[in-house]
């Protein structure tokens, strides 16, 4: 895994983890920067509000994976500051830029708090995420890309509504054939006997 390895490399390790920020002011949430971004990178803000993010979340008190978008790669994408997520990535995820990986200590009150979300999290556990902020954007349609994207996804869902739908016409055409099909036998059983019926008759 990216963060681990970064984790491991003790000459930028040592360089970085004294790095550590309370954003909080009362220890709630402490950041330390991994693997710095590039001075002109961006970070999240009210027009770029929606991010995506790797991470990976364990328990502080035994280092317990309990989430992690590492395993299939995936990307995990919300809005900053609408309560999508804990308080902590809320607040720490401002203070990040796009290429920055940090680890976030969150307590219990920034976190899950006394309920915890069982059975990964038990109650007032403090957690600890080692957060890489992927990209930041603009809300959906406010965009050229993301208007390009819902386009296509509305291109494809009107392609599979128009092959349901002549699916569907092909399997009324087939049932019609088949009750036309049915009748004309009928018909033809019909016919027969009555003309048996005159032949008997003459």
């Amino acid at each position: 895994m990216l963060c681990s390895f970064l984790l491991s490399e003790s000459p930028f390790n040592s360089k970085v983890m004294a790095e550590t920020i309370d954003l909080t002011g009362d220890g709630g949430v402490l950041k330390t920067v991994i693997r710095k971004a590039k001075d002109d990178a961006i970070s999240p803000s009210d027009s770029l509000p929606l991010v995506d993010v790797h991470y990976e979340g364990t328990l502080a008190e035994n280092g317990e994976v309990f989430d992690t978008t590492h395993e299939d790669n995936s990307i995990f994408s919300f809005e900053v500051g609408q309560g999508a997520v804990i308080k902590a990535w809320d607040i720490a995820l401002r203070t990040m830029k796009v290429g920055e990986i940090a680890k976030i200590t969150c307590r219990p009150e920034y976190a899950y708090g006394s309920p915890g979300s069982p059975p990964e999290i038990p109650a007032n556990a403090t957690l600890i995420f080692e957060v890489e902020l992927v990209a930041c954007k603009p809300r959906k349609g406010s965009s050229l890309g993301s208007v390009s994207d819902e386009k296509a996804r509305l291109e494809e869902l009107k392609k599979q509504r128009e092959l349901a739908a002549a699916t569907k016409e092909e399997e009324k055409k087939k049932r019609e054939e088949a009750k036309a099909a049915a009748a004309a036998r009928v018909q033809a059983k019909l016919d027969a006997k009555k003309g048996k019926g005159k032949g008997k008759g003459k």
